[in-house]
Formats: structure tokens, C-alpha cells, sequence
């Protein structure tokens, strides 16, 4: 039986993910950046401009979504550490998507590196 890691280094194998030091330049000429993690993940913070797509609905919201349904899109993903993004990478190329690419070490990486990170604003209760 093969791991949820064995499945991910396989991913990981027929996707391109790009280095965090490109990682600003791809969001910045990608179409669209696609955050795979879950709702609550996202809500505690995220890449400026990234839309949610959990990687569970992903198949679901591109077939759904006719501004993401665009075969040629230039597609950044990422997710926590970059696991999730390299099997979305890999789902996404197997529905016909040619220009899709993850970040290497996810959010995790990027907010590390002190790149830009959009935060829930505290609830005033003034």
C-alpha cells in the first residue's frame, strides 16, 4: 500500500514547484493563486489575493467556476507545506491544465521568509 508521502513524492515527481525565492515573481504573473487548504487554515491567514479551493472540492469548484475552467491559466497553489499543493498540481494536470505549479514549503515557508501574509483583523467589540 502506498503512503499518503509515498503518493505525494510521486506528485511531487510530474509537477513543477517552484522555489521560494521565485515564488513572489510566479504570483505575481500567475491568473490566478489557488490556496488548497481548509476553510479555517485560510481564515487565520493567507497569500494576498489567493482564492480558497480546499484541495477535497478542487475537481468540483474548477468544473464549476468558469473564470478557473480556462485550460491554459497560469495556476500557483500552495498549502500548508506543500504536500496538498503537489497533488492538486498533479489532479489539475490531469484534467488538462498546462500551466500549473506549487511553491516549495507552502504557507509555512512563505510567512517564515516574511513575505506578506493577509491576517484576520481582531474583532472590536468597542
Amino acid at each position: 500500500m502506498k503512503t499518503a508521502h509515498d503518493l505525494v513524492i510521486q506528485a511531487k515527481s510530474t509537477t513543477q514547484e517552484i522555489a521560494l525565492q521565485q515564488a513572489e515573481e510566479a504570483v505575481r504573473e500567475a491568473d490566478v493563486l489557488i490556496d488548497v487548504r481548509e476553510a479555517d487554515e485560510f481564515a487565520a491567514g493567507h497569500l494576498p489575493g489567493a482564492v480558497l479551493v480546499p484541495r477535497g472540492l478542487l475537481e468540483f469548484k474548477l468544473s464549476a467556476t468558469p473564470a478557473l475552467s480556462g485550460l491554459d491559466l497560469k495556476v500557483v497553489l500552495y498549502c500548508k507545506t506543500s504536500g496538498r499543493a503537489a497533488l492538486a498540481a498533479q489532479t489539475m494536470q490531469n484534467m488538462g491544465y498546462l500551466n500549473v505549479t506549487s511553491i516549495a514549503g507552502g504557507f509555512d515557508a512563505w510567512a517564515a521568509a516574511g513575505k506578506p501574509v493577509v491576517k484576520p483583523e481582531p474583532a472590536s467589540y468597542e
